[in-house]
């Protein structure tokens, strides 16, 4: 084998290890963006819960969900909520609360207090 062929099968195993190498980030990336797109937080929460407050009924329309998974919920009266997939129901700001506070979203759907929207 000559110096030149010897010096280009070297490249050439480097070329392939590097490959090698970054096949598997490359796959790593494509996961974690599939993983992102497919994990879209509104569709994890319910996009209405109802609740009455006060003698009145309010509905509570989902507003955002923060990086840690909360979500909160406002209605009108300036008055809002918030919840976690796990978690149970809390009011913002005041010490009231309605028939939705301390319910977690498996006992706000069973109770039909909340509305999904699925296509």
């Amino acid at each position: 084998m000559t110096y030149a062929s010897r010096r280009k099968s070297i490249v050439l195993i480097k070329r392939v290890l590097a490959g090698l190498v970054a096949a598997p980030t490359l796959v790593a990336v494509l996961q974690l963006h599939a993983v992102q797109a497919e994990d879209d937080p509104f569709s994890q929460f319910p996009l209405v819960i109802h609740c009455k407050y006060n003698e009145t009924y309010h509905a509570f329309y989902i507003s955002r969900v923060s990086h840690d998974g909360v979500a909160t919920y406002v209605a009108s009266d300036r008055i809002a909520g918030t919840i976690t997939l796990d978690g149970k129901a809390k009011a913002i700001g005041g010490a009231g609360g309605g028939s939705c506070v301390g319910k977690t979203l498996v006992e706000l759907r069973a109770s039909q207090q909340a509305y999904d929207l699925k296509p």
